[in-house]
């Protein structure tokens, strides 16, 4: 179904700005972020350059609305944490909501790992949010009175989840049950080998 020339038509699946957004990402994961124009991405859409400007004021808007998400996403995920107790299956059911944010974000993983200089210059402003709640939940999944041991675990037990953003250019064909049970397994044993957690 084509989406009509309009500011707030409905395209297949969602609005006209999900439609942009979902284009973007898919073209920015393919021909990276410089290398793709947003006539490009207006044509992927079936609008005018245009009717994408009224939605995104600039190449750089489009990408903070593909990234902000994945922020939101961690922030959403350490609100209120100290509140939470720490016992194992608490630990494994924050690193799930943590890792099936990532998954429903994997469709970005390609721009991710094709334009990390792009995207952090774009971060500039959501850089310290994003560091924070990676502090708050490093700590958190760490323990109180951490040990360096415990510690690194905590920050490899991340690095281990993280790997669910770019799962689609890693293992293309792992479906979101997959990569979250193999991810979700692997962070918990480097967590818990140590007899830490």
């Amino acid at each position: 179904m084509a989406v009509r020339d309009t500011p707030g038509t409905v395209a297949a699946g969602g609005g006209t700005k999900i439609a942009i957004r979902d284009a973007a990402v898919r073209l920015f994961g393919a021909k990276g972020f410089e290398q793709t124009s947003l006539r490009e991405v207006a044509d992927a859409v079936g609008i005018t350059k245009a009717s994408l400007y009224y939605h995104y004021a600039s190449k750089l808007d489009l990408l903070l609305a593909i990234i902000d998400p994945i922020v939101d996403h961690m922030r959403s995920v350490v609100d209120d944490l100290d509140q939470a107790p720490r016992d194992p299956d608490n630990i494994r059911q924050v690193l799930r909501t943590y890792l099936r944010g990532l998954i429903h974000h994997r469709d970005a993983g390609a721009l991710v790992v094709r334009d990390t200089v792009a995207i952090i210059n774009a971060m500039a402003d959501r850089y310290p949010d994003l560091m924070e709640a990676s502090r708050v939940l490093r700590e958190w999944l760490a323990g109180p009175n951490a040990t360096e041991d415990a510690q690194l675990r905590a920050c490899a037990a991340l690095e281990v989840i993280g790997v669910a953003l770019v799962s689609k250019e890693l293992v293309p064909g792992a479906d979101d049950s997959v990569v979250e049970s193999s991810l979700l397994d692997a962070a918990t044993c480097v967590l818990t080998a140590g007899g830490t957690a």
